[in-house]
C-alpha cells in the first residue's frame, strides 16, 4: 500500500539494544493532501533510516506496512515505511534547477508582440 503527502514533523531518533543487537527507529508525521487533510505518524526501522533521509517539508510516497499487536488486552498498531520515493520538496529548495520556461523564448529575427 502507498501513502503520499508533506513530511511536517519529524520525531527524535529512537535507538536501543535487543536480542538481535542494536536498533534505531526513526518515527516521523505526513500530512495527507485533499479537502480533508489527515496526519499520519509512519516508522522507518534499522538500515532504512540512513537510506532514507527525510526533511520536513518534503513531498514523498511511501511504501507502508500496516500491522496491529495485542500486549496486555491493548491494541497497538504501527504504520512502518519500508520504502520511500521523493516527489520533490514544497519549500522549493530542490537541488535540481527548475525546468527552462519556454514561453518567453522567442525565435532570432522575430519580435514578440507584448505592449510593454
Amino acid at each position: 500500500m502507498d501513502i503520499n503527502g508533506i513530511v511536517v514533523s519529524l520525531l527524535p531518533l529512537q535507538s536501543g539494544q535487543g536480542k538481535n543487537g542494536t536498533w534505531k527507529k526513526q518515527e516521523f508525521i505526513l500530512e495527507t493532501p485533499g479537502q480533508y487533510p489527515k496526519k499520519v505518524c509512519l516508522s522507518l526501522w534499522g538500515d532504512k533510516v540512513d537510506e532514507n533521509k527525510i526533511s520536513i517539508g518534503d513531498n514523498i510516497t511511501a511504501s507502508i506496512n500496516i500491522e496491529s499487536r495485542e500486549y496486555n488486552g491493548r491494541w497497538y498498531t504501527e504504520v512502518r515505511a519500508w520504502k520511500i520515493r521523493k516527489e520533490g520538496s514544497s519549500k522549493g529548495n530542490s537541488n535540481e534547477p527548475p525546468p527552462p520556461d519556454d514561453r518567453f523564448v522567442t525565435e532570432p529575427g522575430t519580435t514578440d508582440d507584448l505592449p510593454f
